[in-house]
């Protein structure tokens, strides 16, 4: 018996979209390789619904041509279970799928819909399916009104435009980022090194935003300025006022204004202006201005904000995060969604405000996606797998629920006293009516600076008149939020993929920090390719490409236009490449080492003359030891996480500290020293018997997992534990807390 075969992007998607559209209970089954699928009937229709998992193809050159060639356009789709490792697991549901289409008369894309779901769902199509088209499913929540909506309505065709504009973006990056990456490891290669190196047509542009903004905060040179400030009392209240000139770059204009005012005892308000204005609710969130949100307001990264957005539009509680749109339109059922809101003990009394109001208008921004709206909550009550999930939640319906909100409504009182014929200034702002504030709680950061009740003509009590010196401070470095802006306001790569630029940026060494620093091997790889083939970090290439992908969509373009015009592009680098191979390699080189010895440097070596701790990568990981190895053979064992230098000393021994960061997590700062008396601070007094105990042999311990090793007392960065004898064979360790978690 034929059948429709649906295919999604996500097992959980397939989960949502069976049960949304079975006419009774879908079926589930299970492939001969373990994958789960659906079954079920719809208006007495047989449809199968699968997922893919994501990329189940990408690209690879043709077989034949090694791996070390560049440049190299003979590209095609293969299985992405042949490319790497991670993407093994993709096979079983490839080999699922291909099964599943053989008997299948219909076949309709559930991707997600946008660019990357449009090119994984036509792969499918075309090479696992053997289908030259397929029916689309558009929808922008996995709600089941939604999705019985969207099946209904769905179009006879993929959306070839946005197909063509993606598939073209993934040979474009293929082309910019396997070459050119290819032809900067050739270089450090012709001067006797190995490391690989890596840019691309949009990394290369956004680590040179980085380089730029700090070559201006070095190159910045500050300003001395003074502020001449009046520190009074007006009716028993404490006021600070600063002369209406503000900062005065005239060291002798400042120092005339001081001495006129610095020995009066009494001054006059002048005057007291009064200004009220409207403070309009926020925009809807698209995904830039959530995850700039998220960052500011929770402290989560834009890239832990895209997954955790991810997460719950997969689990069915928001809209589709992906999204460049600042608007919600009426068709999403604005009442319908608050009225699901309101049975969240959370909401329920800000929601039934919003229902009292006659007309439920958001304050749409102007920002467009013809996919989808903004990001919004579907009202489903939601199941949080960890804190993290639940702030993000609660930040998107928040949001949604302010943009709805009245204005509010702040005053600001201007006072201006004189002192000697002196204008001083002091400005107080509070909130008269709350408006959306009530609605979006925490996450209003405006301040509220009151100022007492002030008449013109109350008297000001001097009690100091103060010159203050000040500098002019350098701009302010990019933060992981700030960053994404930028790139988003160049037009440099999509909302999708910035986070993710940002944070290979951060892989390759290339920056660091929070308050994002460009690294010496950041700013030498710019200053070489800049000076050698500056389109590689030219913002306008990236835009003009952007640009022609759009035009692509709007079919004013054809993909083999701009595929031609990047491989000419990519030529034209390369040759001014090849032409100073040598020179590259070596200052690459000569960069690289500085930064690793800058960025790997712990602190002074504790047991010889001269020598510096660094971390150092083994056979079995990470690991801190001595650069006068092997007439100096101290070491330290690392764990498996990521580990910068704390720039610190422990108070308790006196050796280096370092900050351990791991997924999701804020950094863990510890000494170095596994016996450092620190680390037994946190242990009871049975607790240190026991240590004490098991290390002299007094007391014998069974290891509760192999049952023939022993338990020993070891010790790590994190401190002392309990470990079996019998490692590697048995791994089984135990906290010393007398609760028997195990790690």
């Amino acid at each position: 018996m034929s059948y429709e075969l649906i295919i999604t992007e996500k097992p959980q998607a397939a989960k949502k979209i069976a049960e949304s559209l079975a006419d009774s209970k879908p079926i589930r089954k299970s492939s001969k390789e373990k994958v789960p699928y659906y079954e079920l009937t719809h208006k007495n229709k047989k449809i199968l619904v699968v997922s893919a998992v994501g990329h189940v193809y990408g690209l690879d050159q043709s077989k034949g041509i090694p791996k070390s060639n560049y440049p190299v356009f003979d590209i095609s789709w293969v299985p992405s279970s042949g490319l790497n490792k991670a993407s093994s697991f993709t096979k079983k549901y490839l080999s699922t799928i291909k099964r599943l289409s053989k008997d299948a008369n219909e076949f309709t894309v559930a991707t997600d819909y946008d660019i990357e779901g449009e090119v994984i769902g036509l792969n499918v199509v075309r090479y696992a399916c053997k289908q030259k088209d397929a029916n689309r499913m558009k929808f922008s929540t996995l709600t089941k009104d939604d999705l019985i909506k969207a099946y209904e309505n769905k179009s006879k065709t993929l959306d070839w435009p946005q197909a063509n504009a993606g598939e073209t973006r993934h040979k474009m990056d293929w082309f910019f980022g396997i070459n050119l990456s290819r032809a900067l490891t050739a270089s450090v290669k012709a001067v006797k090194r190995f490391k690989l190196m890596s840019t691309g047509r949009v990394q290369g542009p956004a680590l040179k935003l980085i380089v730029d903004k700090e070559k201006e905060i070095k190159a910045f040179v500050p300003e001395p300025y003074w502020q001449i400030q009046l520190d009074g009392k007006i009716n028993s209240a404490d006021i600070v006022a600063l002369h209406e000139l503000d900062k005065i770059f005239d060291k002798k204009k400042a120092e005339l204004i001081y001495e006129k005012c610095r020995n009066e005892k009494t001054s006059e308000v002048n005057s007291v202006d009064k200004k009220r204005f409207k403070s309009e609710p926020p925009k809807p969130f698209d995904l830039t201005s959530l995850q700039v949100e998220s960052h500011k307001c929770l402290n989560i990264s834009p890239k832990h904000t895209l997954e955790i957005a991810q997460e719950l539009y997969t689990k069915g509680y928001t809209s589709y995060p992906r999204t460049s749109s600042q608007q919600l339109p009426k068709e999403i059922g604005y009442n319908k969604i608050l009225e699901k809101l309101s049975k969240q003990s959370n909401y329920k009394n800000e929601v039934s405000f919003l229902l009292a109001k006659k007309n439920l208008v958001p304050n749409n921004g102007t920002k467009k996606d013809p996919a989808h709206p903004a990001i919004y909550p579907t009202g489903i009550v939601p199941k949080f797998k960890d804190d993290r999930e639940r702030k993000v939640y609660d930040l998107i319906v928040r949001r949604f629920l302010a943009t709805f909100g009245d204005p509010a409504v702040r005053e600001t009182m201007t006072v201006k006293i004189l002192c000697k014929d002196e204008t001083f200034v002091t400005k107080g702002t509070t909130t008269i009516e709350k408006g959306w504030f009530d609605l979006y709680k925490n996450y209003v950061t405006l301040k509220e600076e009151e100022l007492p009740k002030i008449n013109s003509g109350d008297l000001c009590n001097v009690i100091k008149i103060k010159k203050l010196d000040k500098k002019t401070n350098p701009p302010n470095r990019y933060t992981e939020s700030s960053i994404i802006k930028a790139l988003e306001k160049e037009n440099l790569g999509t909302k999708a993929t910035r986070a993710s630029i940002v944070e290979t940026l951060y892989d390759r060494g290339f920056i660091d920090g929070k308050s994002i620093i460009a690294t010496e091997l950041g700013i030498r790889t710019e200053e070489t390719l800049e000076k050698y083939s500056h389109k590689i970090v030219d913002p306008e290439l990236t835009r003009k490409f952007e640009e022609d992908m759009e035009e692509i969509r709007e079919k004013k373009k054809t993909p083999e236009e701009v595929l031609d015009g990047a491989k000419k592009e990519v030529q034209d680098i390369i040759f001014l490449f090849e032409k100073n191979l040598e020179k590259i390699g070596k200052e690459l080189v000569e960069a690289n080492d500085e930064t690793r010895n800058v960025m790997t440097y712990i602190g002074k070596c504790p047991n010889c003359d001269n020598g510096e701790l660094h971390i150092r990568n083994g056979k079995f990981g990470h690991f801190i030891a001595c650069n006068n190895y092997p007439e100096c053979k101290t070491i330290y064992s690392l764990p498996k996480a990521k580990v910068r230098p704390a720039k610190e000393e422990c108070k308790a021994c006196g050796l280096p500290m370092v900050l351990i960061m791991k997924k999701s997590k804020a950094p863990q700062k510890v000494c170095i020293d596994p016996k450092c008396p620190a680390k037994m601070e946190n242990h009871t007094e049975e607790d240190i018997k026991e240590i004490e105990d098991i290390s002299n042999g007094k007391v014998e311990k069974e290891c509760p997992k192999c049952k023939e090793g022993k338990l020993v007392v070891r010790k790590s960065i994190y401190g002392a534990f309990l470990g079996c004898n019998k490692y590697p064979k048995c791994r089984y360790t135990e906290k010393i807390n007398g609760n028997g978690n195990i790690f």
